[in-house]
């Protein structure tokens, strides 16, 4: 079977810009490839649509398992199309080459979005590692403003690094946790809520609502003695339910607020910027390396080295250095 052509770049960038759904699904499929000439074309693609990106509000969102990130994105997301918005949520999963990805499951879970035509939900490449993963995020998520959704989630369903990676390519980075977990603040990582713009307590409905509140007053002593990621924002604590959508309305009024403060500051374009610089240099990384593994001899080499390093023949050092002459 013959493989798949190399679209018009042209032809679909304009379908792009008009909402087209199947060219939008089109175009993430273009990214997500792995041959050389859809690679060349996803470029070009991405570089032609950029005056019409930047304009979303791009939400990263976090959360441990169990405590209701489908559920809350399906509410948050239901209250914003109600609100005359458009809403595309993408996935960083490091992991879906295991595992095939947890959003596909969650999409049974966010069952009114995934039937709203005002919604778009797409899981992460199964690319398995978070630096491949992160940056065909990136630039899904300019596809999808270049096709006129007003907000952007970026769900993060990996731990640690992931985190990061989703801070860094969105304006505002929500941690959801839980009430009643036992003690909360041993649950609490600086890591996290130190990159957190807003933390927010989910289940606060029935007889949860104490706890929530108790989980809120804990999570805002701590942030006291931890380090914002800006002077001019102090992370809040909310609480609210994604069951009954009590607390909703105010958890966005929250990243509204943020968005105003940050623009008025000139730190969101600051921070914009220093995404696309960041993405460059990790867009660079990755070419670098599929460097090393697009030539056979190039890949034997590679592994000689690497079993060098392994077997402590060679030092880490020397070896990065050789690694280096192969490029």
């Amino acid at each position: 079977m013959a493989p798949p052509k190399v679209p018009d770049i042209k032809a679909l960038a304009r379908e792009l810009r008009a909402g087209d759904r199947a060219a939008l699904a089109r175009a993430i499929t273009l990214i997500e490839s792995r041959r050389a000439d859809h690679q060349a074309a996803a470029r070009d693609l991405v570089q032609a649509l950029l005056p019409s990106t930047g304009k979303a509000i791009r939400v990263g969102i976090t959360g441990s398992p169990g405590v209701g990130k489908s559920t809350t994105i399906d509410a948050l997301g239901m209250y914003l199309i109600e609100h005359g918005q458009r809403l595309a949520v993408l996935a960083v999963d490091p992991s879906s080459a295991r595992t095939g990805g947890s959003i596909l499951g969650d999409k049974t879970r966010m069952a009114r979005l995934a039937a709203s035509e005002h919604a778009y939900i797409r899981p992460s490449p199964a690319s398995g590692t978070l630096g491949g993963v992160a940056a065909k995020t990136r630039e899904a998520m300019l596809l999808c403003e270049a096709a006129g959704f007003d907000v952007i989630l970026v769900e993060t369903v990996g731990i640690g690094q992931s985190e990061t990676a989703v801070a860094d390519m969105t304006d505002f980075f929500l941690a959801l946790m839980l009430p009643g977990a036992g003690d909360e603040l041993q649950g609490i990582k600086k890591g996290l809520v130190e990159i957190a713009d807003m933390i927010a307590i989910n289940k606060a409905d029935g007889d949860n609502v104490k706890s929530a509140n108790r989980a809120a007053a804990d999570y805002r002593s701590a942030l006291h003695l931890l380090s914002s990621r800006s002077e001019r924002w102090h992370p809040p604590v909310v609480t609210y339910s994604a069951l009954t959508g009590a607390g909703i309305a105010e958890l966005w009024q929250k990243i509204l607020d943020h968005r105003t403060a940050m623009t008025a500051s000139g730190d969101f374009a600051a921070r914009r910027r220093e995404q696309q610089v960041k993405w460059m240099w990790s867009m660079l990384e990755q070419r670098m390396l599929a460097r090393l593994r697009a030539d056979a001899s190039t890949r034997a080499r590679v592994k000689k080295i690497e079993s060098d390093v392994a077997d402590g023949r060679l030092a880490p050092a020397v070896a990065a250095g050789q690694m280096m002459e192969l490029l």
